[in-house]
């Protein structure tokens, strides 16, 4: 039986349970082939039908999109989805492969689309049938976002699209992208115009995708050119020229600070179920290694590195709590707006340090039967600085935070 928080409402105390129930009955099985780390690492198909086949049946529970209204494919609740969340990481559960499409797209889609676009878009994109990316990122705009060149003319009711993007994740499996372009070279922030492209009727009228192969050697990014590619004007969000506020909505939850309409993915790490990607994995795994015939976790200096990831993940986990009691927030985007930062440099350095603990066996491919821990440490290690740059890189984040939290002049 759960036992509901004392913040939590009566609704919320029953979808808790609910979330509990289902989840102990319904965790899908460990496939026979290996799961990526994470979204941005799908690969092959196989991988990425065994997840929609996840995310599909967590919608169907209620699980997915649980704030958003019915008619819009979601539960109709309120205040649950962060509760599904946790539940689903408490289980273990595997992670939803939308993460573009859930985390970024949805809201976005929810703040600014028309009553037509939210009833075609977001009910598919909650049960994973469409997979999206993100048209944002360009040869000469990545941090700098207003630098977008990808050109939109307007032809009647079409626009006509030419340019090139970059690092779009997903884009090799995606049916729509979310596409920011420049509709006048006059104007810098109100020259943009914002778009949901169907790129995957495009290919090959217009529309090509390339994959980008990592230092992994993995396939999950891509870059996209457009040549003459027509989209129709009702696949437009917003106004014309507003593109970079449209823009902004995105951002704002890709980095974690959105309106808590706003569901995240949710769920864990898609690994083998034999290895913790986290700082108490840094335990066993100092216990299993070994150096002059001496376990790793004997050494004085690499256990107080490892206590000392050990507490800032509690703490990371100590703020999560404190940002759902509204008493306890000083400021409404402080705690929202360091998590991502805070939390990719958590994972990176865990990571850092497993490959310290793992010696020269960390240089071991995962394929290779010697490898620690299937040799996810360093694999996770490497995939670490893609969350690091993404949503702008943490270096943007901290400029962010002293800006709009701290009140510190803006950076030149």
């Amino acid at each position: 039986m759960t036992t509901p928080s004392p913040s939590e409402s009566s609704e919320q105390a029953a979808f808790r349970a609910h979330c509990k129930a289902w989840l102990a009955g319904n965790l899908p099985p460990r496939p026979r082939f290996r799961l990526p780390l994470g979204p941005l690492e799908i690969a092959t198909v196989e991988q990425l039908e065994y997840l929609c086949n996840w995310q599909r049946a967590a919608h169907a529970a209620g699980l997915v999109g649980c704030d958003y209204p019915r008619e819009h494919g979601g539960g109709g609740l309120r205040d649950c989805q962060w509760i599904a969340n946790h539940e689903l990481k408490a289980a273990g559960a595997p992670f939803f492969p939308n993460i573009v499409g859930l985390g970024m797209a949805a809201p976005t889609i929810f703040h600014h689309g028309t009553e037509a676009q939210k009833r075609r878009l977001l009910p598919p994109l909650f049960s994973a049938e469409e997979i999206w990316c993100q048209g944002f990122s360009e040869p000469g705009a990545g941090s700098d976002l207003a630098n977008v060149q990808a050109y939109a003319e307007r032809d009647g009711e079409r626009w006509i699209v030419n340019g090139h993007k970059v690092w779009t994740t997903l884009a090799h499996f995606a049916t729509w992208m979310i596409l920011l372009c420049r509709t006048d070279r006059a104007r810098k922030y109100e020259g943009m115009t914002y778009f949901v492209a169907p790129i995957r009727d495009g290919i090959g009228r217009g529309v090509a995708i390339r994959p980008l192969v990592k230092m992994t050697g993995e396939l999950g990014f891509n870059e996209v050119f457009f040549e003459d590619y027509s989209i129709a004007d009702d696949l437009r969000l917003d106004e014309v020229g507003r593109g970079w506020s449209v823009a902004m909505t995105t951002l704002l939850h890709e980095r974690g600070a959105g309106p808590l309409v706003t569901p995240s993915s949710g769920g864990g790490v898609g690994d083998d179920g034999e290895t913790t990607l986290g700082a108490a994995g840094l335990v066993e795994l100092a216990r299993r290694s070994y150096r002059n015939g001496r376990p790793a976790s004997d050494d004085p200096r690499l256990r107080d590195a490892i206590v000392q990831l050990l507490i800032r993940q509690r703490a990371f986990a100590q703020n999560e709590r404190r940002a759902a009691v509204p008493a306890l927030v000083d400021h409404p985007l402080r705690l929202p707006l360091q998590h991502k930062l805070t939390l990719s440099e958590l994972l990176q350095d865990t990571a850092r340090l497993a490959c310290e603990i793992e010696g020269m066996a960390a240089s071991l491919h995962q394929t290779d039967p010697n490898a620690p821990a299937g040799g996810r440490w360093p694999h996770a290690y490497m995939n670490s600085y893609g969350f690091t740059i993404a949503a702008g890189s943490n270096e943007v984040q901290r400029n962010i935070l002293g800006e709009r939290v701290l009140g510190l002049a803006k950076s030149k």
